[in-house]
């Protein structure tokens, strides 16, 4: 962006706010509230990551997934996940099929994980084994069967959502997979309003229709855009200071990260934090982050990255709480 005039700069985070505009109009005409979940869905998608969301049963988490993927020109595939479920379900299996001649050729079968949103639904109602066929798809977008890899078609985002682990019948996500999503999203129980507004919606005589707002093309334009959004050097040295923040090892992380975490985020921590302040930057129509953008992204990237030990699992301390002292504590400057 730096290499472009100033106007034209301007015009394409216009162009980029009004797309984001048209795109959260639509999802909210079924959709109440859950702006934050929303935007934080849509981040994942322009970083070209995936996103991770946690909530009891029935607060709509599998109604936002499809609405957002029902305004977005794409395709779609939904995996409802279970114990029984094996890895081949997933990415698909090769098949031997007899052709003409009786010759006997072998073809590789897709499955569901095959497109371009991928709903995981209820991801840890399967076992780590099934979990763990996700792992190179999201993060190389592609998929290796009998050495063969085939290509996953851009863009490609996993969003999954899980029930949580106090829940009947649920497995801990592999802490390798838990790094691969660039946001945790925690959904919330909607207020009064926002309920009152729920029945009206889904009680009455007509249902709300969502129609197709972005479509492929128009999605990886915007993808570029993120990445060609510029990071001054103080912006990105604290989001580094803040990744660092949550080591135990380090000499002047605080005495609650000492005590009670057992590993810091990883450098996908590092990497999601400045791509989504940059995301949210463009959103406000700015041309560039701020360190308020990175401590708004901070919970959502951080918290399934940063592990807690057993005294703090123990003590029942909430890896939201670490972070939030983290960042009361952090300087914006090292000067």
């Amino acid at each position: 962006m730096a290499e472009k005039t100033k106007e034209g700069a301007r015009a394409e985070v216009g162009d980029f706010q009004r797309s984001i505009g048209e795109l959260r109009e639509e999802v909210g005409k079924v959709i109440v509230g859950n702006r934050e979940i929303i935007d934080g869905v849509l981040t994942c998608m322009l970083a070209g990551s995936h996103a991770l969301l946690e909530g009891v049963p029935g607060l709509g988490k599998t109604m936002l997934v499809r609405t957002v993927a029902e305004a977005l020109e794409l395709q779609f595939s939904r995996i409802q996940f279970t114990p029984d479920m094996m890895p081949a379900d997933i990415i698909g299996t090769t098949l031997i099929e007899e052709g003409a001649g009786g010759q006997r050729n072998f073809s590789f079968r897709k499955g569901p994980l095959f497109a371009n949103i991928v709903l995981a639904d209820e991801v840890n109602r399967a076992t780590p084994k099934t979990q763990s066929a996700l792992l190179e798809a999201m993060q190389e977008h592609r998929v290796t069967i009998a050495r063969q890899s085939h290509t996953l078609e851009q863009p490609f985002f996993v969003l999954a959502t899980q029930n949580p682990l106090e829940s009947e019948g649920t497995y801990p996500l592999p802490e390798a997979q838990l790094d691969r999503f660039f946001f945790k999203l925690h959904v919330a129980f909607p207020g009064r309003e926002e309920l009152n507004a729920i029945l009206e919606r889904t009680t009455g005589a007509e249902t709300p229709t969502v129609q197709p707002v972005l479509n492929r093309a128009r999605i990886l334009e915007m993808q570029r855009l993120v990445r060609e959004v510029p990071a001054s050097k103080h912006v990105q040295d604290y989001v580094v200071r803040l990744l660092q923040a949550t080591h135990p090892t380090v000499d002047d992380s605080s005495g609650t990260v000492k005590r009670f975490v057992k590993f810091g985020a990883s450098p996908r921590g590092a990497q999601a934090l400045l791509l989504a302040s940059k995301i949210r930057a463009l959103f406000e129509g700015r041309f560039a982050p701020s360190i308020d953008d990175v401590k708004a992204s901070a919970l959502p990237a951080l918290r399934h990255r940063v592990l807690l030990n057993f005294e703090g699992e123990a003590e029942g301390i909430k890896t939201d709480e670490v972070l939030q002292e983290i960042l009361k504590q952090l300087p914006e400057s090292t000067k």
